[in-house]
């Protein structure tokens, strides 16, 4: 048998990691500025993180969401403190996609309407409804395309305002920071208007943060940076540290009902286990301010080299633009400086480094791409 053929693969097999470093099947060592889409949260094999999933698994890996899990509980409590919202209600599930879904879904069991505003360059993920309100019609099967999505212009709340006033919006769902469109902003101004306007209407406001929450900004959510509260917060990707794991933040307006969401695999004991540990090594290391710290370090030594473009994002979420004849730089760093970067569309390169990352680790990616750059 064969695997189904989806993926553009580089001829690099990972097998060993640490920290902010991965060595390959033949023993080459790479420095990882990409954490397999921002999924590396705390570090490869952080030796907390590998302790409480291995003690975890002699005990118990799974059982069903039918029994009582304390892990759960004590994930949701550390979540709600660490995050600032102490109050939500926190839903379990495996993947940021799975995430967003339950998210649409309960904004519209909440308003009993249908149509969801979305942002053009948005991903949102590749299940039905995510994929619905992702801006990419190429990887949108015809069973897709049955929701009801409007898609308007980023930071345009006149846009925004004219389809919110229309009276059957259930939902706006927006990214803290989009990642796949190449790393865009909201601006602070449009999260808070965006904030009031769903407010005044009964509209649920879901906040997509994915890719740009659990410290990557250098708060823990991105919107956070706007000082806003959305109804809905999805989560994922750093979470687990690399262990399958989604969740969903639920405001207290929300009431549950028996049923109305559910999950097999979701908040499973291996999961929680997990989940547990990144936000322990979180706190005890300081990484949500040292994400902001070495984000701006990392800016500040990118703005002097010639051929950028344009550098966007906060903390270690960031946005390299080049000028059109360094297109081959993320394959240069890769396969001649042994360095992992990621990309986006309109030749940007993609920074999404583990939240450990040291100065020194930094200062050696902008060695070696001075070099490229020459």
């Amino acid at each position: 048998m064969n695997l189904f053929d989806v993926y553009s693969l580089w001829d690099i097999e990972p097998v060993h990691g640490k920290g902010c470093h991965v060595w390959d099947s033949e023993g080459t060592e790479y420095l990882d500025l990409y954490g397999g889409h921002a999924v590396i949260s705390i570090g490869h094999s952080h030796p907390q993180y590998v302790k409480a999933v291995q003690d975890q698994v002699e005990k118990i890996g799974f059982y069903s969401n039918s029994v009582q899990n304390s892990l759960q509980k004590e994930l949701a409590n550390k979540l709600g403190e660490q995050s600032g919202y102490p109050d939500y209600s926190l839903f379990l599930c495996n993947s940021g996609a799975e995430a967003n879904e339950n998210a649409l879904k309960l904004a519209s069991f909440h308003t009993g309407k249908k149509r969801v505003i979305a942002f053009h360059g948005a991903f949102h993920g590749r299940t039905s409804g995510a994929v619905a309100v992702t801006d990419n019609p190429a990887i949108q099967a015809p069973f897709n395309k049955g929701h009801e999505v409007t898609f308007v212009p980023l930071n345009d709340i006149e846009a925004v305002g004219a389809e919110i006033g229309k009276g059957d919006v259930a939902a706006v769902i927006i990214e803290g920071i989009q990642g796949v469109a190449g790393i865009f902003m909201p601006e602070v101004s449009f999260l808070q208007q965006l904030s009031f306007f769903c407010n005044q209407n009964g509209v649920i406001l879901i906040l997509d943060e994915i890719q740009s929450g659990y410290g990557r900004s250098g708060q823990f959510f991105a919107h956070q940076w706007a000082g806003i509260q959305p109804d809905l917060i999805t989560m994922a990707k750093g979470m687990g540290n690399g262990f399958p794991i989604g969740g969903l933040l639920i405001s207290p307006r929300f009431e549950a009902k028996k049923g109305m969401l559910g999950t097999t695999f979701g908040g499973n004991h291996l999961a929680c286990a997990a989940a547990i540990a990144v936000l322990d090594v979180l706190k005890e290391e300081s990484l949500v301010k040292n994400a902001e710290k070495m984000g701006n370090y990392l800016q500040q030594e990118l703005s002097g080299i010639g051929g950028i473009t344009g550098i966007r994002g906060r903390g270690l979420m960031l946005g390299i633009g080049f000028l059109p004849e360094f297109a081959t730089i993320r394959n240069r760093l890769l396969f001649e400086s042994c360095i992992f970067t990621g990309g986006a569309k309109n030749n940007v390169m993609r920074l999404l480094p583990p939240l450990s990352i040291s100065k020194g680790e930094i200062d050696i990616f902008i060695t070696e791409l001075k070099k490229k750059m020459i």
